[in-house]
């Protein structure tokens, strides 16, 4: 592996780790990159049922070891085939913000929540504050292409918005970033996931955060519906 794939293998191998579930995450990785599991476990030397058991939970979390082969497999068959991740590490950091808008005027929590066909998870307290503007961040370039300064592009021109993340796998990664950042949102909502890190759920309770899962089938959706308003 050269350089550049040893910063893809360690920026990975950072979101797998603070996973609550570093099997299921593996797997969303693979999924991500359209690398059937079978392909993979013969880059890796092992049975399909290995990975299947890791990556459903049945067996006891992967160690380093495991992760290191796992992702270093995954890179090397991802570059000879589709270099995914490749074109993903070299964008530029302002790609990963889908969309940034401040509304016209402002909206409920609640309001927001019932357009985007959103699920609460936590901070029914807070559901009648008011969202002042928008941010559509796709996670999976931000956990590449937003680091240090980079990431406060997302809040615009105010903190009381909602930052709504795509291709989310367990959305632990979002909300652990918002958790060290010094400006906190005032409500995000999750795209993708079928079920929310218990972690994720803790961070947004602990920073007074609206956390919810948005039903809405397409991500390009968001833009749509979000700039009518």
């Amino acid at each position: 592996m050269n350089t550049n794939d040893d910063n893809i293998l360690s920026k990975i191998a950072g979101n797998v780790i603070v996973s609550e579930s570093p099997g299921k995450m593996l797997k969303t990785w693979r999924e991500r990159l359209r690398v059937k599991q079978i392909f993979l476990a013969k880059e890796m030397k092992v049975s399909p049922s290995v990975l299947s058991d890791y990556e459903s939970g049945r067996r006891k979390s992967p160690g380093a070891v495991f992760i290191k082969k796992y992702l270093k497999s995954l890179i090397k068959i991802d570059k000879e085939k589709r270099k995914n991740l490749e074109k993903l590490f070299t964008e530029k950091s302002d790609n990963a913000i889908l969309s940034i808008k401040e509304f016209k005027k402002p909206y409920n929590a609640s309001e927001i929540l019932e357009l985007v066909d959103g699920e609460l998870l936590t901070g029914e307290e807070f559901i009648s504050n008011t969202i002042y503007g928008f941010t559509l961040v796709d996670s999976i370039k931000a956990i590449y292409l937003l680091s240090g300064i980079d990431f406060y592009k997302i809040f615009g021109a105010t903190t009381e918005r909602v930052l709504i993340f795509t291709r989310v796998g367990m959305g632990r990664s979002p909300l652990v970033a918002i958790r060290v950042s010094q400006l906190k949102p005032r409500m995000v909502i999750l795209h993708g996931p079928k079920e929310v890190d218990e972690l994720a759920i803790d961070l947004a309770k602990r920073e007074k955060i609206i956390l919810a899962i948005s039903k809405i089938p397409k991500e390009e959706d968001f833009e749509r519906i979000l700039k009518e308003i």
